[in-house]
């Protein structure tokens, strides 16, 4: 039978209690403290293998990081719509946010680079371009508050119809999907009407007539199932658009060097995987639309001899804006014909 613990020994006993209990909430409370947590907005389904590599890089760095380092991924434009993720970042209200760089044409020609028709065409040639653009483009983002951690290129873009196409003429007066500056400008070459629709509204602008004609990925043609609604696909594989990943400088240089290394490594990673998987997938997304239904056809002769004028002028457009904006677009291009 144990001893009856006098009053002295009992508030003892009680306070030690107390104070263990204290120092466990302390620790606690400390550790929530020193957690940091970042948003990371993206414009994409949360099935599509950009956002699917974004939810892995997050995870990467939350346990490279021992926890300290959080990022949520808010998929499909639910924190900000695609125009607005670049700004949401350079302004810190996101820390980190993953945006499409043809987007953003308009404010620098640099970011339209991958999407000049006909320049880069297959996943090597779109590589080799990514080497080219990395410099100037981290150097352009860097005057601008932001770091470019890594790009991941989409499967190369075909052009979805309602109705069989032949040449350039047949999109002449049709109601074109743009998504990009220079979607836009392909639209009014064409002599098509182009409509702004970005990739969270495609399905809605289909079901509603919106759009009629348009040019994307296989992927995003799966994802936003226009098989509901378009029966052609040509594969004229006429660019790989790039996705990139960029981080508020301020928030990164805020982090411990440790967890810099730790975000690094795992955009590294992220940027390898995501290419792989991207060419793993193109044909898989291009099988998947012919299951449902539509027709699949290499692009018609003509078709791709009205696509080749339409993207030397661009590639000629493209230099032009270059120089207007003081940097060399003709240097740009003769590395990227070098490597």
């Amino acid at each position: 039978m144990k001893p009856f613990l006098g009053r002295q020994a009992l508030v003892r006993r009680v306070m030690l209690g107390v104070a263990a209990a204290t120092g466990m909430l302390a620790a606690t409370l400390s550790a929530h403290a020193q957690q940091v947590r970042w948003d990371l907005p993206a414009a994409y389904a949360a099935s599509n293998f950009h956002t699917e590599n974004l939810v892995q890089f997050a995870a990467d760095v939350e346990k490279a990081t021992g926890g300290k380092l959080k990022i949520t991924v808010h998929p499909n434009a639910s924190l900000f719509k695609a125009p607005e993720i670049k700004r949401a970042v350079q302004s810190g209200q996101a820390q980190v946010g993953e945006i499409l760089l043809v987007n953003f044409e308009n404010e620098h020609p640099l970011f339209g680079l991958d999407g000049v028709p006909f320049l880069a065409t297959s996943y090597a040639a779109s590589r080799k371009l990514a080497q080219v653009q990395q410099g100037p483009l981290n150097d352009l983002l860097g005057r601008q508050g932001m770091k470019l951690l890594y790009t991941v290129a989409w499967p190369p873009q075909g052009l979805y119809s309602k109705k069989v196409i032949a040449s350039g003429q047949d999109l002449k007066g049709s109601k074109w999907r743009s998504y990009s500056p220079a979607t836009a400008k392909i639209g009014d070459l064409l002599a098509a009407q182009p409509v702004t629709v970005q990739a969270a509204e495609l399905t809605q602008a289909l079901a509603t007539g919106v759009v009629e004609t348009f040019m994307t990925s296989g992927a995003t043609g799966f994802d936003s199932k226009v098989y509901e609604h378009i029966r052609h696909y040509y594969e004229l594989n006429a660019w790989l658009p790039k996705n990139a990943v960029i981080i508020n400088s301020k928030a990164f240089e805020a982090l411990d060097p440790a967890s810099q290394k730790a975000v690094l490594e795992a955009g590294a990673a992220a940027e390898a995987r995501g290419w792989k998987v991207s060419e793993e997938k193109n044909q898989w997304y291009v099988e998947q639309l012919k299951a449902k239904g539509m027709e699949i056809a290499a692009s018609p002769p003509r078709l791709t001899e009205d696509m080749a004028k339409v993207g030397a002028v661009m590639q000629i457009d493209w230099k032009e804006k270059m120089k207007k904006a003081g940097a060399d677009g003709d240097a740009i291009f003769s590395a990227f014909q070098a490597r």
